[in-house]
């Protein structure tokens, strides 16, 4: 790990903290010149105000005490105010409190006289305080006198020029100094002098600040304490930054200091971060010094609530059973260590006071605390199994068991780091050097697929094989093979690897084995990256193995390798799935159902849950499966016209692969870009991002990516109107007249081959192609499928009836598409006009025309706005203004529409046709403009306040 960078200490607001000194009487003076202080704007602006009032206002002196926690950067906004002050030309004297010579009477308030020396002229400090001092030999002087004459001295000197003096650390004067210098400070107006001082929170002191005008310095906010991070230790992998964030809270030397704590200790990978971060000297000394004087029954159940982490006073009075009560924590609380709230919380002031706690036990004390703990958690087995391990001193091949098992729990429940880290620990405890390998594989493989760590998994995969050569497992073939796929992008050493595993184990199949799914799983994703179908037979052969294979794999097998090929009980047990999702913690068997149902327009049900699986990575839970979740988001948004969304969803998702070094998963974000470009008529941007994903794929044989690209190039080239091109393309991605098998992606570019093939004059391939679309049953996959079937057979047509485009406006939900919509609308518009049924056309394409410009799809709209004149009908140059007024009855749809029901559930509540209540939502959208039911609530509000 790189040592801070200089740039990255001047910005820290607070890198030395209230210790370790580095210049000058206090070192005050060292810390600005470096660079600005991060996050600490507020403080300044006010501390510039005390020194204008100071230097600028006659008798304008008193005192500004700075209060905050330890490490917080009081020093260093002093030594910042001390700057500014000579600058402005004032006279700074300056001294601090120092824990080590607290019990010299006198001592602090000798050291700030000794740097009035410097004062010119000179000034006579007085009998009294010369005797406090021991200056001259005298009687006791009186308390009184000598806050008499340091008042008196600091008005001559302050009677020259105007004077700064700054006192940090107060907590740490010695008695007699302290309060003399409180009694000083409170009677300071009137001179031009100000009292500058700094003090930690909640610490005893006879500084008495009653009275006094104090700032309170707080922690830094999120984004400053990641600036400072990234200032400074900018190597540092995105999860361990996002560990030292919590951990700090906002503390600068905290900051600063662990992450060079955490290199001095001794070597681990990323996702075998320590429970508990080492704490370096500076904050040990920050930390730990109201620790070390509560009684040790005090210090003993600080421990078991440090090492249980949940803040549960029960689980503290279980496992302290026999020892001590809870009673014994006050001497803590009155140090404001920690907070009770009975009957169940506590909680720890700051993050490393518990660290602090734990560092100062011994070995022996925390083993067994933790004994004491496993007991209090015998009815909870991962919790159990944890402390048993963080108590055992050799290898326990009885606790690495428990362990695995209980990392098996927390990974369905979403935590990879916590899963891998227990992994980890019981590769530790194995004494078996095979299961020990297989142990570091499966947490090589949980860092891959779960916790984003995958620059650890080579490290790890060395360490498993060096443990036992030759040994190999399914969990070793899935993590190195999605380190080739997100390294060289290498498919088919990635299929070979995961082929070659799964032909190792013996027959049948163990349906219990989760490392085997995870195989499995994977494999089937880089047969659909590479998109060729003689990628298959090994996976089918392998799937055959099972005596039952996983429901969710085997389905997944057709409903996304094969879609169109779906037969009804394949549907069934993936729509059993979906409606599963709803309380399911798995991030993985989330992602996974929600890729099955992706191509059968099934991922409406699976919203909620792929929202639950993002906001886990934003906690840095599992990275992986929420950018997978990112994606579908995105993909759910495509189809829906949410394309603002699409934008956000996909740049966050992009953001995450670049950080955690995922670019194979990055293609399915920018194909979604691309398309939305595309559609928006964004061809330059188009171009460039198919151009990568060509680029990329070519040589890896990657076919899946470059249908990604082709189907892009297909929309850009349809909205130009260059269907020859559009083609071409579309052909690219399936030949006209069939949907070959293993080519999923076919299922979304039907209609664009058929109206590309129409339009260049192609009418046999482009009815060849709808039958085929039709023959293969997509009609009864999803509404959306059925509504384009529809709409092909009408493109295709010889006759001019229009019942297909009737039929395809009237689908259920057909309004939930909008562009797919628009489109449809175009193409009737377009057969009503050339058949002289001007007044028909013109409703159809003034739909069409609203539907795209409220999407953004501007070239569409262009092509609906030219039909539009060719009526003789203005074109519509903005989508109309959300103040038309509804009818009652559209009023009541739309209604009903934003609280969720279906067409059918509509109809029904209404005495209507589906039919009638499909015909009523696509009038009604561009009224209140939107492009789908997601907006309605919002409109529906709007108009309510107009």
């Amino acid at each position: 790990m790189p040592t801070p960078s200089k740039q990255g200490i001047g910005g820290s607001g607070g890198a030395s903290g209230d210790d370790g000194r580095s210049s000058g009487p206090i070192g005050l003076r060292v810390f600005e010149a470096d660079g600005p202080l991060i996050g600490r704007t507020a403080d300044l602006a006010r501390i510039d105000r005390f020194l204008v009032t100071v230097a600028r206002t006659p008798g304008g002196g008193g005192p500004l005490l700075l209060l905050g926690e330890p490490g917080v950067g009081k020093t260093v906004l002093l030594a910042a105010a001390v700057a500014r002050a000579e600058r402005r030309g004032m006279h700074v004297v300056a001294a601090a409190g120092q824990e080590y010579r607290a019990h010299l009477s006198h001592s602090g308030l000798g050291r700030l006289i000794t740097e009035t020396a410097a004062a010119r002229p000179p000034v006579d400090p007085g009998e009294a305080l010369a005797v406090a001092l021991g200056h001259r030999d005298g009687p006791p002087p009186d308390h009184d006198a000598v806050a008499r004459d340091v008042l008196s001295l600091f008005a001559r000197i302050a009677g020259h020029r105007p004077t700064l003096i700054v006192v940090d650390d107060v907590q740490w004067l010695d008695p007699a100094s302290a309060t003399i210098l409180g009694d000083v400070a409170r009677r300071m107006a009137g001179f031009a002098a100000g009292m500058l001082c700094a003090a930690r929170e909640g610490s005893d002191s006879f500084f008495d600040h009653s009275g006094l005008p104090i700032h309170d310095v707080h922690p830094l906010g999120e984004s400053d304490a990641q600036d400072l991070l990234e200032r400074s230790f900018p190597a540092l992998a995105p999860r361990v930054r996002r560990r030292l964030i919590t951990e700090a809270l906002g503390n600068p030397l905290a900051l600063l200091e662990l992450p060079i704590a955490l290199d001095a200790s001794p070597p681990r990978t990323a996702v075998a971060m320590p429970e508990r971060l080492p704490l370096s000297r500076k904050l040990q000394s920050a930390f730990a010094s109201r620790i070390t004087g509560l009684p040790p029954t005090t210090r003993y159940l600080l421990l078991l609530a440090a090492l249980d982490a949940t803040g549960d006073l029960d689980v503290v009075r279980r496992a302290a059973t026999g020892r001590c009560g809870l009673k014994h924590l006050a001497p803590a609380e009155r140090a404001q260590l920690i907070r009770v709230h009975e009957p169940a919380g506590l909680r720890f002031r700051h993050p490393l006071t518990r660290s602090a706690v734990v560092e100062l036990a011994t070995s022996d004390q925390r083993r067994s605390a933790h004994r004491a703990l496993a007991r209090a958690w015998q009815e909870v087995p991962e919790r159990q199994a944890w402390h048993l391990a963080q108590a055992a001193q050799g290898p326990d091949e009885g606790v690495a068991a428990l362990l695995e098992r209980a990392a098996g729990v927390i990974g369905g429940r979403g935590d990879g780091p916590a899963a891998a880290a227990a992994l980890l620990r019981a590769a530790d405890l194995t004494p078996s050097a095979p299961e020990r390998a297989r142990r570091l594989a499966e947490a090589a493989c949980t860092s891959a697929n779960i916790s984003g760590d995958l620059r650890d998994v080579p490290h790890l995969l060395d360490t498993a094989r060096r443990t036992a050569p030759g040994a190999d497992s399914p969990a070793m073939a899935v993590a190195g093979a999605a380190y080739l796929l997100n390294g060289s992008g290498d498919i088919d050493t990635a299929h070979r690897l995961l082929c070659g595993a799964l032909t190792t184990r013996p027959a049948p199949y163990d349906p219990a084995d989760t490392a085997l799914a995870d195989a499995l799983h994977t494999l089937l994703l880089v047969c659909f990256f590479g998109g060729r179908p003689e990628l298959w037979p090994p996976f089918d052969a392998a799937l055959a193995r099972y005596p039952l294979p996983p429901v969710l794999l085997a389905a997944a097998r057709r409903t996304f390798a094969d879609p169109a090929r779906t037969g009804p009980a394949d549907l069934a047990v993936l729509d059993e799935a979906i409606a599963g999702l709803t309380h399911d913690p798995d991030p993985r068997r989330i992602v996974r159902t929600a890729i099955a149902g992706a191509y059968l327009d099934r991922l409406d049900g699976c919203i909620e849950a792929l929202h639950r699986v993002v906001a886990g990575g934003r906690r840095g839970e599992h990275i992986a499966p929420a950018i997978d979740a990112l994606f579908l988001l995105g993909n759910h948004a495509w189809l829906t016209g949410q394309w603002q969304h699409l934008q956000a969803t996909a740049r966050e998702g992009l953001d995450l692969c670049e950080q955690h070094h995922y670019p194979m998963q990055a293609w399915v974000g920018r194909y979604l870009l691309a398309c939305t470009a595309a559609a928006r008529g964004d061809h330059e941007a188009t171009r460039t991002l198919t151009d990568r994903m060509n680029h990329w794929a070519g040589p890896r044989r990657a076919d899946t990516v470059r249908a990604y690209a082709a189907h892009a190039r297909t929309l850009s080239a349809l909205g130009q109107g260059n269907f020859e091109e559009a083609y071409q393309q579309a052909t690219l991605i399936t030949p006209p007249g069939t949907l070959p098998s293993h080519a999923p992606h076919a299922m979304w570019t039907f209609m664009d081959l058929v109206e590309a093939a129409m339009r260049t004059g192609r009418r046999t391939e482009a009815r060849d192609h709808a039958a085929a679309a039709r023959t293969a049953g997509l009609d009864v996959l999803s509404p959306r499928l059925r509504m384009l079937i529809h709409a092909t057979g009408a493109l295709t047509a010889d006759d001019d009836r229009h019942t297909g485009f009737q039929d395809a406006l009237s689908v259920e939900g057909a309004e939930r598409w909008p562009f797919d919509l628009a489109r449809i609308h175009l193409h009737y518009g377009e057969r009503l006009r050339r058949a002289r049924a001007r007044t028909r056309a013109r409703h159809h394409l003034g739909t069409a025309a609203d539907l795209f410009g409220q999407l953004g799809a501007a070239p569409w709209a262009d092509r609906a706005n030219q039909e539009l004149r060719a009526c003789g009908t203005p074109a519509r140059t903005a989508p109309r203004p959300a103040t038309a007024v509804l009818t009652p009855q559209q009023r009541e749809i739309a209604t009903l529409a934003a609280a969720g029901l279906t067409n059918k559930r509509i109809a029904e509540r209404l005495s209507l046709s589906p039919r009638t209540v499909s015909t009523h939502l696509y009038q009604l959208f561009p009224k209140v403009g939107v492009t789908s039911r997601a907006g309605l609530r919002d409109a529906l509000e709007h108009l309510d306040q107009q």
